[in-house]
């Protein structure tokens, strides 16, 4: 859903004071829409929740000594089955009950203990996704939490399930957890900033865990402030409003760039731009039959010129798209360079003439095999927590696709529209023919992979597609802790659906982000989206 303008951003800032300076709280703003304070219901509130509670290891604890979650120390066995996890002793959560590994085995048997129920909790942060690999998640003591797992993986350190305490959440039901129980602030949790106040499509308040393992962090707060679109973050920025911003516009950025108070920076992050394609066949189906033969897709694919969208629609502040797997992943990505494929929209027309996709009446559209003209909707439109894509970007698909004798018309949504034409053909879902959109997950094989899994259809599978030998992979990759096997299959994973093209990768963006330097200091070089770094260590300055 939109949820608001210039205007209501002017009124969230009245309610408040106009500079940070004067009372030490961090503002931050970003293109976010959550709805719901609620890790086991909703996958769009990652912000603000990260700063709440704690991954047990996940992506930043493995890549920054200094940015550990809910565990401090964690070892695998030597079978490769049982792993370790030593919790910081002494913490509490932020109500001062004790946060144990009870909490954390607690967390993980709650969503275990749903699978296979009508109300199994598989649509939230907090997922049943890994966990049928998992035999058992014991609290050995206080401090020490044991995953048992049914072969070996790497799930234990990769998952993102986030922390929750077991004294608020033992006595809430599964239907509940994953509909109606909103989980209002103030929550508790052992992240550095707590949300004290959540007020949906304006902002959320948060204020500094004074349990926190580490120390009370020394600024009086935030507020973290939801946009839904990049004008007011570069406002905000400005003025003095805000002090942190990301997804900016590059001109945006580029002209922040030019204020002595203000830092700019880039990193490139797990986010994936795509054309995806309807696959569905029945219920939720697109216009035509041809969305479902890898023949036409692949010759789409060959319309799709990545480097120019990289070029012209993000002035270069991208990495042209590939496979599923980014290059933000370096361990496991390949530009496929000898089954990659070149622009050329002579050749897209000759592999839709030999598909059978051919303008028989020269009147410059070709027909499908049941004789009907193409006419294509394309939909696309913002979604929560991710960077925007340009519309030029959308322009240029069209103009390519227009040129091969496919015209499209172009859908533009809002979040919640968006999303509901995303969900599972059986949730009422579907209809479209493509999509424009990004996934923006974190850098391991499942997670990378589940775009194309069978079991996340209209979940991360936007293109309904799928395949058992796909599936077989992924199932075989989730059973492997060697990263060098894991490698191979994510290899043969990503060539297999690169080769079926339910996908077009467009690029892979970079986060364009800025903070002012005149308010508070211990901003480091390498700002998070990972973990709570570095709002539990910033100091007025």
């Amino acid at each position: 859903m939109l949820l608001g303008s210039a205007a209501p951003w002017v009124l969230n800032f009245q309610a408040f004071a106009a500079s940070s300076c004067d009372d030490h709280i961090v503002r931050v703003g970003t293109i976010v829409a959550p709805d719901s304070m609620n890790p086991f219901a909703t996958w769009s509130s990652y912000y603000p929740l990260c700063y709440t509670y704690d991954f047990l290891v996940c992506v930043d604890a493995q890549r920054h000594p200094d940015r550990k979650g809910f565990a401090k120390e964690w070892s695998v066995a030597d079978d490769q089955l049982t792993w370790t996890f030593k919790i910081w002793p002494g913490m509490k959560w932020s109500d001062g009950q004790p946060a144990t590994a009870r909490d954390a085995a607690f967390t993980y048997n709650y969503v275990l203990g749903s699978i296979g129920r009508p109300d199994e909790l598989n649509i939230g942060e907090n997922n049943t996704s890994g966990l049928e690999q998992v035999g058992s998640v014991v609290a050995i003591d206080d401090e020490t939490l044991q995953i048992v797992t049914k072969a070996p993986t790497r799930w234990p350190i990769e998952n993102g399930m986030l922390m929750v305490p077991e004294h608020i959440w033992k006595d809430v039901s599964y239907a509940d957890a994953r509909s109606t129980f909103r989980n209002d602030p103030p929550l508790v949790g052992t992240g550095p900033m707590i949300v004290q106040e959540f007020r949906q499509g304006q902002f959320a308040r948060l204020m500094p865990n004074e349990c926190f393992r580490t120390g009370k962090p020394a600024t009086n707060g935030m507020i973290f402030n939801f946009f839904t679109t990049a004008d007011p973050i570069a406002q905000g920025l400005k003025s003095g409003n805000l002090d942190f911003g990301f997804g900016m516009t590059v001109a945006q950025w580029e002209d922040l760039s030019t204020y002595p108070d203000i830092v700019a920076a880039e990193a490139r992050i797990e986010q994936r731009n795509f054309l995806a394609f309807n696959t569905a066949s029945g219920k939720g189906a697109g216009s035509t039959k041809a969305l479902q033969d890898p023949a036409f897709r692949d010759a789409i694919g060959y319309a799709i010129d990545q480097k120019a969208i990289v070029d012209r629609a993000f002035r270069g502040h991208a990495d042209p798209g590939v496979g599923l797997v980014m290059p933000a992943a370096t361990e496991y990505y390949s530009d496929l360079s000898d089954i990659r494929r070149h622009f050329d929209l002579a050749e897209a027309g000759r592999r839709l003439d030999a598909a059978g996709y051919r303008d028989t009446d020269g009147d410059g559209v070709r027909e499908d095999k049941e004789g009907n003209k193409f006419q294509l909707e394309l939909i696309t439109g913002a979604s929560s927590g991710g960077l925007e894509i340009p519309i030029a970007a959308v322009q240029l698909i069209a103009g390519w696709l227009g040129q091969i004798g496919i015209p499209v018309s172009v859908t533009q949504l809002d979040s919640g529209a968006l999303t509901a034409r995303e969900a599972a053909p059986e949730k009422g879902g579907g209809g479209w023919d493509l999509l424009v959109g990004s996934s923006w997950r974190s850098p391991f094989p499942r997670a990378i992979l589940e775009t194309g899994s069978s079991k996340a259809v209209g979940l991360y599978n936007y293109s309904y597609w799928t395949n058992e030998n796909f599936d077989e992979l992924l199932s075989e990759i989730d059973q492997i802790a060697d990263l060098k096997k894991s490698k191979e299959l994510v290899d043969q994973a990503t060539r297999l659906i690169y080769t079926e093209a339910p996908y077009i990768m467009l690029c892979y963006p970079t986060l364009l982000e800025a903070h002012r330097k005149d308010c508070f200091e211990g901003w480091g070089e390498d700002l998070s989206t990972w973990s709570y770094f570095p709002f539990d260590r910033l100091k007025p300055a």
